[in-house]
């Protein structure tokens, strides 16, 4: 069975498999994925760094295309993803595909949201002066995302910090890393530049931690638990790092009778 790597400073890199098992039937092993390593992280995240200042000053058309590349190839592909989505996770088929469409035209926004980058001149209260506000990219942003939406939150995610020039170091979440690797090679293969997105699979307390305890991640967003993402605002003070949490989503349900 292939390995499906992770992905640092533009170069596929192994580690020790895990078997990505079909929570619907325990038989289908979805295929296999490297669990990363703290080097690993600490690895990408130097790549992310030394990649952001010609990210950031990359033309906004180049960035354009890459996120419409993206998004196309996305939604050619929703078949088959939405597919791959179902059996890593579980959903509907149905529910899959639509979660695949919509990531999709989430990459296709933000692609046009790069050719619409503007800033905002207004007056000052002294004659004479003007006031120009522009907006600048964060620098090496981590993305760690859950398992509840396996491809349209990671490209919620990552299309935004890419259209206004960060670079990432990226960890979804361990129980489904297909749609996510699937995503990043899209990326990969569109004309990314080296370093300028990085995957690292596997455990939180290891790949999470190491994304943490960093100086050199400027910037954090994180869905998950409310517990852990406490322990990402707590990391985040200490480093004066920006941090963006959204935690403890509930999803209700009925059980009737006759389940």
């Amino acid at each position: 069975m292939t390995l499906h790597q992770n992905l640092i400073a533009g170069e596929w890199v192994g580690g020790d498999g895990v078997a990505n098992i079909n929570p619907s039937n325990t038989d289908d092993v979805v295929g296999e994925y490297a669990r990363a390593s703290a080097e690993d992280a600490k690895a990408a995240i130097a790549a992310a760094k030394a990649a952001f200042p010609a990210w950031s000053r990359s033309g906004i058309l180049e960035r354009h295309a890459i996120l419409k590349k993206t998004a196309d190839e996305i939604l050619t592909r929703k078949d088959e993803l939405g597919r791959l989505l179902s059996r890593e996770e579980g959903k509907t088929l149905a529910e899959g595909i639509g979660e695949t469409v919509r990531a999709g035209q989430i990459f296709e926004f933000f692609a046009g949201e790069t050719l619409r980058l503007a800033g905002e001149v207004v007056p000052s209260v002294r004659p004479g002066i003007g006031v120009e506000i522009t907006r600048e990219p964060a620098g090496v942003v981590g993305i760690i995302t859950p398992w509840n939406f396996p491809i349209a939150i990671p490209a919620w995610k990552l299309a935004p910090a890419l259209c206004y020039g960060n670079t990432i170091v990226f960890k979804p979440a361990e129980l489904v890393p297909g749609c996510s690797w699937a995503i990043v090679d899209v990326l990969h293969r569109a004309g990314l530049p080296k370093g300028v997105l990085n995957l690292v699979m596997g455990k939180g307390s290891v790949v999470g931690q190491a994304m943490l305890d960093s100086p050199d991640v400027q910037a954090i967003t994180f869905t998950g638990s409310t517990a852990t993402g406490k322990r990402v605002a707590v990391a985040s003070v200490e480093h004066n790092r920006k941090y963006q949490l959204e935690m403890g989503g509930k999803n209700p349900f009925v059980v009737l009778d006759d389940a």
